[in-house]
């Protein structure tokens, strides 16, 4: 089988042990896949509270971030998300170099799960 698994992976709370979960499950299915010699595509799509991983002045693990963004790995913040802690800070927060905006987090993800995505949510 050399179809390329394709893995979303829904990150929307701020505990800190939530989203080391998050990454590890990620390095885990890499590893497990690229080890089969499996491609294998994976994007982390944060919104609501989870948008706290990808902030700058909030992340917990920025560089497992930044180490897992370096081998392929897709971080997608919510715009929706960032314009509501715009009005509510009343300053866009700086997100990390890894992040790139999505319009809608939730939009993100049924767009990948009718494109045959997996959907994790750990």
């Amino acid at each position: 089988m050399n179809e390329t698994v394709q893995v979303a992976v829904h990150l929307d709370e701020a505990d800190p042990a939530r989203m080391r979960m998050a990454l590890n499950n990620i390095a885990n299915l890499r590893a497990h896949y690229t080890q089969a010699g499996q491609a294998v595509a994976v994007e982390l799509v944060a919104n609501g509270p989870g948008l706290a991983l990808l902030r700058a002045d909030l992340s917990p693990l920025a560089d497992r971030v930044a180490e897992l963004a370096a081998g392929g790995v897709r971080f997608s913040a919510c715009a929706n998300t960032l314009r509501g802690i715009t009005r509510d800070e009343g300053a866009a927060p700086t997100l990390l170099p890894a992040a790139q905006v999505v319009p809608s987090g939730v939009v993100r993800l049924i767009e990948l799960q009718r494109a045959g995505w997996a959907y994790l949510r750990p």
